[in-house]
């Protein structure tokens, strides 16, 4: 104990010197004109800002300390599809072998009324019993703009580009199918109503529209009451979400690395884990409402747009492979934020079973046991 009393005394030292010195520097600066007094005083605006973002990200991480992890995975069937998997081999994978128990869904608007009026759960349907039968809870994605490229998935018979008079009335009344489907489900546990509505530099989307969303969040909330609606925010903008609607749980999307086009290279974002402490620390503050991480990159990001099967192994390796993935799942439990949903779970089961390589999946298996 006297060591540790010790040691911290001389780091208290230390660390007084270090900022005496950095004062006695400032004050010297300060003196010679105006020039110099306008850049100590936007220094000390900076190191204030950063050191109580800081603060509130420490404060957050500290008072989620004790709140154990949730860990789940996105599932999309059509994605599966694409890799050239069976949709629900995929899923029984997931659930058997992985032992997930967390599961965000999609409801994609095109999938499930391809033509006016028709509906097909089926699909669906079958992912809600597999849950159901392993006692997994679904946090289930409504509305028009669902995960995964082109964002908004409109079936081919309605035009998103035209006036919301000609198109709204039908997406909320496939929407009150969906929820009116599945709210008594026992595997569900939340919605996620209109996946990064804001984020409108990404995706084929053409209403970003505020009004819209919170007609839909009050028709959510008039169907079932019972069920916590989520709304996401995207990866690293800074803005807090305050305006109307205000959902029931704050979600927060997280890539690390990933293709930029206008440097034509990779590019990994500097943000440590702690800044993501600080804007779900920051939301708790002014909204008193919890914050996950929805949506953890845990999948490669190809070049030039390419798909991954079009893509070779060691260029998927560039952005994502078995030891970026346990650094990435680090990376999201040091943000504090204890419920975290992996993407790219379909991608594991691609590297194992096509690429025959499975060290992700094993990767995975660790973590969900």
């Amino acid at each position: 104990m006297k060591q540790l009393f010790d040691t911290l005394q001389r780091v208290a030292k230390f660390l007084g010197a270090c900022l005496s010195v950095i004062l006695k520097r400032f004050l010297l600066y300060w003196r010679k004109n105006w020039g110099h007094k306008i850049v100590v005083i936007l220094i000390s605006i900076v190191i204030v800002g950063i050191g109580t973002m800081y603060g509130i990200a420490r404060w957050y991480i500290w008072s989620e300390r004790n709140v154990p992890l949730t860990l789940g995975v996105s599932y999309i069937p059509d994605y599966a599809s694409s890799l050239g998997l069976n949709p629900k081999t995929t899923m029984e994978a997931l659930i058997n072998d992985l032992h997930v128990k967390n599961f965000r869904l999609v409801s994609y608007w095109s999938d499930i009324e391809p033509t006016p009026g028709h509906y097909n759960f089926s699909m669906l349907d079958w992912e809600f019993a597999q849950a159901d039968k392993a006692h997994a809870k679904i946090t289930l994605a409504i509305g028009l703009r669902q995960p995964r490229w082109p964002e908004c998935h409109a079936p081919g018979w309605i035009n998103t580009a035209g006036p919301e008079s000609t198109w709204v009335p039908q997406l909320e009344s496939y929407m009150t199918a969906v929820i009116n489907r599945y709210k008594t489900n026992p595997a569900l546990s939340s919605y996620q109503l209109e996946n990064e509505f804001f984020n409108t530099g990404f995706g084929e989307c053409n209403n970003a529209d505020r009004n819209r969303l919170i007609n839909e969040f009050t028709l959510v909330k008039k169907l079932d009451p019972n069920h916590p609606i989520i709304i996401s925010r995207s990866n690293n903008y800074i803005g807090l979400p305050l305006g109307k609607p205000t959902p029931d749980i704050s979600a927060i999307s997280v890539y690390r690395r990933v293709w930029s086009p206008p440097i034509g290279r990779y590019f990994e974002y500097p943000f440590p884990a702690w800044y993501y402490a600080f804007l779900a620390g920051a939301n708790e503050i002014l909204t008193g409402k919890n914050s996950i991480l929805h949506e953890l990159q845990a999948e490669p990001w190809p070049p030039n747009g390419l798909s991954i099967p079009q893509s070779s192994l060691a260029e998927q390796n560039q952005s994502m492979n078995a030891k970026i993935l346990k650094n990435y799942i680090n990376f999201g439990k040091a943000t504090g934020m204890k419920t975290i949903y992996l993407w790219g779970a379909e991608y594991w089961y691609y590297r194992k079973v096509i690429l025959h390589d499975p060290s992700m999946w094993n990767v995975a298996k660790k973590e969900f046991s």
